[in-house]
């Protein structure tokens, strides 16, 4: 049986609080995320990291110093290499710390696989997320010579299995907020003018929503999409989930949050949605506030990864959307299946 090595991308997150600078500027040195030319993204990620490290430093603070990112995303790796046998093995490529994407090149270039799977944790597509991590992918590997048959996922808004256990998590915390209740389905947001040059990620996560809801089978369901996460002066999308909050304390309804865009606990479900928003949501009036766990390593979930695996270890295409055709309308030309990825 032929080998397959999956690579996993993700965020990443610091290890200490001495890892909290340098990793806000890999951020923000990202030109996915700061289109500058380089001399002027260094010189802000620089300045943004400087001046952003004490509230971070605050941030972790409530997670002992540190992100559990990688941890997660360890148990994820196991619960796929347990589901898809001994010829698979899974790496982890962390695009902004510990495990970088060229640490995982190396490990996968030492244990000579005979084909590649490129998996991003990220269900729907931006250009600030898989695309960054892709990008950085193909450099090193190209660098350390790793030419092996090489086939990625580039979305999968609206994967059955992964739906399904969405939607059975919904319905747990729904049971506790009991009738009435509001949810919102809480995504990091992007800034208007990222969307605008094409990037598909907001329709993305309503597409999820939607899924999210049919799969539930609640018809008189009370919801909507907010995006959380807002930084800099920017126009964002919206609506911004901490407006919502205060709507719904003036409304006087009960709110269920639960992230569709995140698929492992950290920094902006641990501290942002239980700490802050559930602060902001006693201070607003809302009566009850109840957040939806992240998908971890939920069984139906790994379930339906594994089903992408192995669609698109087989797949001709070099980045397949759950190996069939694109899911954006035409209007997102910035979509990965597009071709932005090739």
């Amino acid at each position: 049986m032929e080998k397959l090595a999956v690579v996993l991308f993700n965020l990443g997150g610091p290890d200490s609080p001495e890892a909290i600078r340098p990793f806000l500027f890999n951020l923000f040195n990202d030109p996915a995320i700061i289109g500058a030319p380089a001399p002027i993204r260094r010189a802000l990620a620089w300045l943004i990291s400087t001046r952003r490290e004490s509230v971070a430093k605050g941030i972790y603070a409530h997670l002992g110093g540190r992100s559990p990112l990688l941890e997660l995303t360890r148990d994820q790796a196991s619960a796929i290499e347990a589901r898809l046998g001994d010829h698979v093995r899974v790496f982890i490529a962390m695009r902004y710390w510990t495990p970088f994407t060229d640490e995982a090149v190396s490990a996968v270039k030492a244990w000579n696989p005979d084909r590649i799977v490129l998996l991003p944790l990220y269900p729907q597509f931006s250009t600030t997320t898989t695309a960054s991590s892709v990008k950085e992918w193909g450099k090193a590997a190209a660098k350390a010579g790793l030419v092996k048959p090489t086939t990625g996922i580039c979305c999968y808004p609206t994967q059955e299995k992964m739906i399904r256990a969405q939607a059975a998590l919904l319905e747990e915390a729904l049971q506790k907020a009991g009738t009435g209740a509001r949810v919102l389905f809480s995504a990091h947001g992007l800034p208007k003018k990222v969307i605008e040059r094409g990037d598909p990620y907001q329709s993305q996560v309503e597409m999820t929503a939607r899924a999210i809801v049919t799969a539930l089978g609640r018809s008189d369901l009370d919801w909507l999409v907010s995006y959380q996460s807002r930084v800099g002066p920017m126009e964002w999308i919206g609506p911004a989930t901490d407006a919502e909050i205060r709507r719904a304390g003036a409304e006087g309804k009960a709110l269920v949050v639960q992230p569709v865009a995140f698929v492992s606990e950290h920094s902006e479900t641990l501290v942002e949605l239980d700490i802050e928003y559930a602060h902001l949501a006693k201070e607003a009036g809302v009566p009850l506030y109840v957040r939806v766990p992240a998908l971890g390593s939920h069984p139906l979930f790994i379930e339906g990864l594994a089903d992408l695996i192995g669609k698109t270890a087989s797949s001709e295409r070099s980045f397949c959307s759950e190996g069939n055709d694109r899911q954006c309308g035409e209007a997102w030309k910035a979509c990965g299946h597009a071709g932005v990825l090739s």
